[in-house]
């Protein structure tokens, strides 16, 4: 599943980043990388740009580049998976 197909208030962890370049670069310089959870706070109206929570920080991206991004729903310990009002815990 792609970065840009995941829902409001859900989490998924990054399986893979495709792209080329410089975008690629970008990508993991934001924190993107293997193995990170992030969780996708909302989508602008139009649904573009999306605001993703990664590693403690809001980061804004287009649905372009996230559909750069492989990764997995993350489920919670009931199998189901996050609600629209569930945020991580901030990080201070």
């Amino acid at each position: 599943m792609l970065l840009s197909e995941i829902k409001e208030g859900q989490t998924a962890r990054i399986l893979r980043v495709g792209g080329t370049g410089a975008l690629r670069r970008r990508i993991f310089e934001m924190g993107i990388v293997k193995g990170t959870k992030v969780y996708v706070d909302k989508y602008a109206p139009l649904k573009d740009p999306l605001e993703i929570i990664v590693m403690g920080y809001h980061l804004s991206l287009r649905v372009e580049e996230a559909s750069q991004v492989t990764v997995e729903p993350i489920q919670t310990d009931d199998g189901q998976k996050p609600s629209d009002n569930r945020r991580p815990p901030s990080v201070v």
